[in-house]
């Protein structure tokens, strides 16, 4: 029963305390804080979680979780050390791979590009490639045929389209393993994939058989590719990969080509948080000052329902609610609306800026998206309201011990 009338008589209170022009404008400047606050923090952290799961399903699910390579040997044995590798505890899969540099040319347009040989059957277990490949059945990037798989970045500033021949130049050991010798061979463009970013501006794929022909190597591989289970314990699963291999190897994780976008969203994102939660508490002193005027105001009020029997405990809940209302409840309804219209439109907006002003806000060329991504994570939302009416409340902590203070019959005298 107490709690149903403090809640009443602090919704009255909030409606009458609207009605003056001072308490009117700093409670609306209050609201309007808050709204604004939580609004943009909602759409902050959506664009950060929105990068990080485009991180988790582009690059990610298409470079290797981890890499073995050998140092002063080749892996010709390499079919048996996939079974050794595969059966360590968190390796999903692992494929072979020839890694090599060399150059594109089409016409007088040369580009340096890093060209790796790839089993299309047993990479598609450790890569999401296929999926971004354009123009040619996965299935059918087979050996023997003189195709090659190009980024589309590289086909553009090559001027390269789908069925085009291209001349491949690579180099490769002498005899005594110190002479570069250049080798020249055409290939024609069957596929092309659309990743964006550096890694994809200068990457080739040609099939594995292919390049073990160019490098004059037989069977022998470059190293050994491997996806596991939980990414981040990707350097733990490669280096015990590469123990039970038995050689000399070089190992390296995606965490240290890519870990250091993971750590920066997740910076930026504790930024973001701070820095709203402090814009949000200077919203809330607003709310106290609100209070501690409305106090004042309505001092006759307060020393009427003392003088009525009520005790510290209802004084206190009804501005301990009229705080709450005015920013926890009010405040944080606006701004999650909006931040949560925002958030679902803002690849559209942004889409709708860059084409009225012309200007690219991500280069896919750079970045691995040409977009601004947006992903609501309702847990940011409800961690984000407890926020503001913990603020909130504690901002009204100090007006209602205030109000409790009030002695009736000094107030009731100067009236």
């Amino acid at each position: 029963m107490k709690k149903s009338l403090s809640f009443f008589l602090g919704i009255r209170f909030s409606y009458s305390f609207r009605q003056g022009s001072i308490v009117s404008l700093i409670g609306v400047l209050s609201i309007l804080g808050i709204a604004l606050s939580i609004s943009v923090l909602i759409i902050s952290l959506s664009v950060m979680n929105g990068f990080e799961y485009e991180l988790n399903h582009r690059i990610l699910a298409v470079v290797p979780h981890g890499e073995i390579e050998s140092v002063n040997q080749t892996f010709s044995t390499w079919r048996s050390l996939l079974n050794v590798v595969e059966k360590v505890p968190g390796v999903v899969a692992a494929a072979p791979y020839v890694n090599s540099t060399g150059l594109i040319q089409n016409g007088r347009r040369v580009l340096a590009v890093q060209i790796k040989g790839i089993d299309a059957q047993l990479e598609s277990r450790i890569s999401a490639i296929p999926f971004y490949v354009q123009g040619l059945m996965w299935k059918h990037f087979v050996s023997g045929q003189k195709k090659v798989l190009i980024g589309q970045s590289a086909a553009n500033s090559l001027n390269i389209k789908l069925g085009d021949w291209i001349s491949l130049m690579i180099t490769k050991s002498g005899s005594d393993n110190k002479i570069l010798q250049k080798k020249k061979v055409a290939l024609q463009v069957v596929g092309m994939f659309n990743l964006n970013g550096i890694y994809a501006n200068n990457m080739v794929y040609i099939p594995l058989i292919d390049m073990q022909n160019l490098l004059e190597i037989g069977e022998s591989i470059t190293g050994i590719a491997i996806r596991v289970d939980h990414p981040f314990h990707a350097e733990q699963v490669v280096y015990q990969a590469g123990k039970r291999t038995g050689l000399y190897v070089a190992i390296r994780s995606w965490i240290s080509t890519y870990g250091y976008m993971y750590h920066d969203i997740q910076m930026i994102r504790g930024l973001l948080y701070l820095a709203m939660v402090l814009i949000i508490g200077i919203s809330c002193f607003n709310i106290m000052s609100t209070l501690v005027i409305a106090i004042k105001d309505k001092g006759s009020d307060i020393a009427i329902l003392r003088t009525l029997g009520a005790k510290d405990e209802l004084i206190c809940s009804i501005f301990l609610w009229y705080g709450l209302l005015l920013g926890g409840l009010t405040g944080s309804i606006i701004g999650v609306v909006i931040g949560i219209l925002v958030v679902v439109n803002l690849t559209s907006i942004f889409y709708i800026f860059e084409k009225v002003t012309g200007y690219h806000l991500l280069s896919g060329d750079i970045y691995f998206i040409d977009f601004i991504p947006s992903r609501l994570d309702w847990i940011d939302v409800i961690i984000i309201l407890l926020t503001v009416v913990v603020l909130s409340l504690g901002s009204s902590w100090y007006p209602a011990q205030k109000a409790i203070r009030l002695c009736p019959a000094r107030v009731l005298s100067e009236k």
